[in-house]
């Protein structure tokens, strides 16, 4: 099975930590973009939802989990191929919750692009908008890495 290892910086992820907690505690008891299937019977749909849940929960632990001590020692998170899709979904419901509640002003254009002036946003959104950075970053890496070694086989 392929490892991935994935070097960052501790000083710059470390503030980025307290916003992606934040996010999972908001996300804790809510999907990061709500289930719309309204024909479905309740008792399915509820069942659906809370399965849901329960995987999306699981993943932000999971990412969490990445960040502990040892990362703090030598700046590394390692993945496989199973844990990195566990990764790349978390990083994606924190940062749906980003940009639908701490970015919504910002465009999609401006976000993905990562074109925005640093000076121009308040202090308080600055991680926040750097955060949203991070974990797209993240994704892409672990993608690349991912496609690289199917590649090769």
């Amino acid at each position: 099975m392929k490892r991935i290892e994935v070097r960052l910086s501790v000083s710059v992820v470390a503030p980025l930590l307290d916003v992606i907690r934040e996010m999972a505690n908001s996300l804790s008891k809510n999907l990061a973009v709500p289930l719309k299937i309204d024909d479905l019977d309740e008792v399915i749909r509820e069942a659906w939802v809370k399965d849901l849940q329960r995987e999306q929960n699981a993943d932000l632990e999971f990412l969490l989990r990445l960040f502990d001590e040892e990362f703090f020692r030598d700046g590394a998170i390692q993945l496989d191929e199973d844990t990195a899709d566990r990764v790349i979904r978390a990083c994606a419901a924190v940062r749906l919750r980003l940009r639908s509640e701490r970015l919504p002003d910002l465009d999609d254009a401006m976000l993905e692009s990562a074109d925005v002036a640093m000076n121009e946003l308040p202090k308080s959104r600055r991680n926040v908008f750097l955060c949203y950075i991070f974990l797209a970053t993240l994704q892409e890496l672990i993608i690349q890495d991912l496609e690289m070694g199917e590649s090769k086989s």
